[in-house]
């Protein structure tokens, strides 16, 4: 991932939570841009910003002394017609950083087929395109796929597979793609479904889980919640209501608190064990 911080405000509380997130759902590595240094003129406030975003990247276990900070102005890089310049420097640097300090990705192709529906578009006589990263496996065009979660479980097949307008054989783990489904209506599937292969995940409405409830200072809440709380439980690339019910003996959960608890959703969610999941209030 790329942290982008601002030079003249420093880490703020927003910061800390998307390093804790980062770690959360398992970014390897942080590379950070400290922009807008071409506001700070005092050279020891950009010194104090860097050692104070290494102090952070530690204390949320990634390597504050290891990780590349490149520090420039997007505004003035932008405005800046030559790549050439000392103003257009800290992009090429930033992706450089980027390259060298982020390691390529293992791609996950030997797994069952899944892909965590993100848009759904109807293209006049060819049909219905699901779109979305592919998360684990690979796809084959004329294999036999499911639609699962929120609506009854639904047998399609794969008619195309396409990935920046080319057309391919096949879609693997970490694409990008749209995938053709073969009789299928435009409203049959929507956000928050996947596809997969037949009888590889299942869709659920109750399910046991471990979850950490971020403190006030990590932009979560201030006060304690009960069994019977209503949150949005957001699962790859959809939120559905659920409710939470917290173990015997157990009577509230503070913030900061590690907590194993049983939810049941009002709609089913394809999900499989050790899934990972966002629990938030609705509407913050």
């Amino acid at each position: 991932a790329i942290l982008v911080v601002g030079a003249d405000d420093g880490p703020m509380p927003q910061t800390r939570e998307h390093i804790l997130l980062a770690r959360q759902v398992g970014v390897p590595r942080i590379v950070v841009f400290l922009n807008k240094t071409d506001m700070v003129d005092d050279e020891e406030l950009i010194e104090l910003v860097e050692l104070e975003l290494r102090e952070l990247l530690d204390k949320y276990e990634f390597p504050g002394d290891d990780t590349p900070i490149i520090r420039g102005s997007a505004l003035k890089a932008l405005e800046s017609d030559d790549p050439d310049s000392a103003e257009a420097k800290c992009i090429f640097e930033l992706m450089e950083a980027t390259d060298s300090y982020i390691p390529e990705p293992e791609r996950d192709v030997d797994k069952p087929f899944l892909m965590p529906i993100e848009d759904v578009f109807s293209i006049s006589g060819r049909g219905t395109v699901v779109t979305g990263r592919v998360e684990r496996g690979i796809v084959h065009v004329g294999d036999e796929v499911e639609i699962v979660g929120i609506r009854p479980t639904l047998k399609t097949v794969c008619t195309g597979v396409e990935m920046f307008r080319k057309l391919l054989d096949e879609g693997r783990a970490g694409d990008n793609i749209g995938v053709l489904l073969r009789g299928t209506k435009r409203e049959e599937v929507e956000r928050g479904q996947v596809v997969a292969i037949p009888g590889t995940i299942t869709p659920h409405t109750k399910f046991k889980a471990e979850v950490y409830v971020l403190s006030k200072e990590e932009g979560g809440r201030h006060t304690p919640f009960f069994s019977g709380y209503r949150p949005q439980f957001y699962f790859r690339t959809t939120d559905v209501t659920g409710v939470l019910t917290l173990p015997e003996g157990v009577e509230m959960v503070m913030p900061g608190d590690n907590v194993a608890i049983e939810a049941e959703l009002i709609t089913p969610i394809a999900m499989e064990k050790e899934v990972r999941f966002a629990v938030r209030e609705g509407g913050r």
